[in-house]
């Protein structure tokens, strides 16, 4: 289990790693007033604590090829093989997330493909491994897409 942040230094450390995963241990201290080694060492136990997963270049889908971005709800045909379904789904590239649901779904899959019969071709996919109906939501305009991050936290 992930350990939560209680500790406000690391959770504004935690804050600025999400806005800039390149920010330079000394651009970390200088914002927390700690030392670089001692900014090291809490973000080296937050990434071996779970806290930080990762760093990842963001990219504009639109540039690599992926500018249709669709929901599809999934609903199990067999309610007994429900919690099967994301692994049946895991090796799907145009699959971005997978969420359990409340509601009339158990699913609903956030994707990305290069045009309308790439997504016919993915749901088709997707209903054949999962054994689900699929309900799809194609989006027409992202105002803003922001990853987890903590609260506001100021220096």
């Amino acid at each position: 289990m992930v350990r939560r942040l209680d500790d406000a230094t690391d959770m504004l450390l935690a804050s600025l790693l999400a806005a800039d995963g390149r920010a330079t241990l000394k651009k970390l201290a200088e914002v927390t007033g700690l030392s670089q080694s001692a900014v090291q060492a809490r973000v080296r136990r937050l990434e071996s604590d779970g806290v930080i997963r990762g760093y990842v270049a963001e990219l504009d889908p639109d540039a690599i090829g992926l500018p249709l971005a669709a929901f599809i709800s999934l609903i199990p045909l067999d309610p007994a093989h429900e919690y099967e379904i994301p692994g049946a789904l895991e090796g799907l590239s145009e699959i971005a997330s997978c969420h359990s649901v409340a509601g009339d779904a158990s699913f609903m899959l956030f994707v990305r493909v290069e045009t309308p019969s790439a997504l016919e071709t993915l749901i088709r996919e997707i209903r054949t491994r999962a054994n689900v109906a699929t309900r799809t939501t194609v989006v027409l305009q992202t105002s803003f897409e922001r990853r987890s991050q903590p609260p506001d936290v100021h220096a």
